[in-house]
């Protein structure tokens, strides 16, 4: 719909400051409180049948009967609305129902912020700062709890039948029991599907790992309907081989090269960090077994006595490392690509930093779903380079893509 530029011309004819057009008493708290109130009385005046002061009203057994005045709030502040009222009390306004305090859109805001990691202190400010809005900690609470119902339903809805790849991963955080607080693992799914893009599958919060825990997620993914997965992408994780047999017999377990790296910079000042990483890539950017085990070996030559706890972390490792060499390089791309799982976890670790416990399990992932949902987002299109590791795909797990 366009805007009449002389009926705009007309409103703001008399405006001379930003104060007169967005301040308290300006021109737009005023338009959207008489927009608010010319839709109420016309809904009043649907309900009724009949226009104001028309002479079919008369004995009609109902008529107006004045008003109400409600505070509403909204992204233009707060306005005094006056909602008709009708004498048998049957008008049920829709534009602004019955208990409605807010104009649609405040929630996404509190949600909005929430979701980006601010403590209840900070959206109250924010929303004061921005909207001139007081919002009390009870009404963040109750907007944000709401979110918990469209977490059940996101963690129950139907999958795929095929993923390529699923990453798994986890977030440690500290969330209060009782007087203590203690440390637990927020596990994470991501998957890539048929056409490349990311999904997150789901997410699930323990204080141990072990093949009974990941035997419960797997069997979830399947029943939710995940029939095959041809790589499951893990960071050593305790009875995940096992638990992944049982349910998906024909996956291949791959230990994820990210992590493998990750945990190796740990050791390294950043003085040093870019060349240990450029002779780390030669290892797993090997054509074959022989030519990673010849790099791994130069790396121990020349970064053992500086850095001594990292070739160690590999040939502990190196087992689950190898079945990386049996994939073409299309693949290997895929299985390794840091944007899939290092962008998630360091715009996780950003909005987590504001929290540093939470009270409860359900804190915990209300919080991280709502950062979930920011992320996605911008998952619009495939991976890079997606159709050539496609093809390689369907060669290499022949009738099962």
């Amino acid at each position: 719909m366009t805007m009449n530029t002389a009926l705009l011309d007309e409103l703001l004819k008399d405006c001379k400051t930003q104060k007169d057009i967005f301040g308290e008493g300006g021109v737009v708290k005023q338009l959207v409180k008489a927009l608010a109130e010319r839709v109420l009385q016309g809904e009043l005046t649907s309900h009724l049948g009949y226009e104001k002061h028309e002479v079919k009203g008369h004995n009609s057994g109902n008529s107006r009967n004045g008003s109400t005045s409600k505070t509403i709030k909204g992204e233009f502040g707060e306005a005094e609305i006056a909602i008709p009222r009708d004498r048998s009390g049957t008008f049920e306004p829709q534009l602004i129902s019955k208990g409605q305090t807010r104009f649609e859109g405040f929630d996404e805001k509190i949600l909005s912020l929430y979701a980006r990691g601010l403590t209840t202190r900070d959206i109250q400010g924010q929303l004061q700062d921005l909207y001139g809005v007081e919002v009390s900690p009870t009404l963040i609470s109750t907007v944000t709890e709401a979110v918990l119902e469209e977490v059940k339903i996101w963690q129950s809805r139907a999958l795929d039948q095929v993923y390529p790849v699923i990453y798994f991963d986890a977030l440690v955080v500290k969330i209060r029991m009782g007087n203590q607080v203690v440390n637990k693992a927020i596990h994470l799914a991501l998957g890539l599907n048929l056409e490349g893009e990311k999904e997150l599958l789901g997410m699930w919060c323990n204080e141990t790992e072990g093949a009974k825990f990941w035997l419960s997620v797997l069997t979830e993914l399947k029943n939710r309907g995940v029939q095959d997965v041809l790589i499951c992408c893990c960071d050593g994780l305790t009875g995940f081989p096992a638990a992944i047999e049982a349910v998906y017999p024909k996956a291949k377990v791959q230990l994820c090269i990210v992590h493998l790296v990750r945990q190796s910079l740990r050791f390294v000042n950043w003085k040093e960090r870019k060349a240990v990483a450029a002779d780390l890539r030669k290892i797993y950017g090997a054509a074959t077994v022989d030519e990673a085990e010849s790099a791994l070996l130069a790396f121990s030559e020349k970064w053992d006595k500086q850095f001594p706890t990292i070739s160690p972390i590999w040939r502990r490792h190196w087992e689950n490392v190898i079945p990386f060499f049996d994939y073409p390089p299309e693949i290997r791309k895929v299985i390794y690509t840091t944007n899939a799982i290092e962008s998630l976890n360091m715009t996780l670790r950003k909005v987590l930093k504001n929290k540093r416990i939470f009270p409860s399990d359900d804190a915990a992932f209300k919080l991280i779903y709502l950062a979930l949902q920011n992320i996605s987002k911008k998952w619009t299109m495939p991976i890079r380079d997606w159709k050539p590791a496609l093809a390689r795909f369907m060669i290499e797990f022949e009738g099962r893509v």
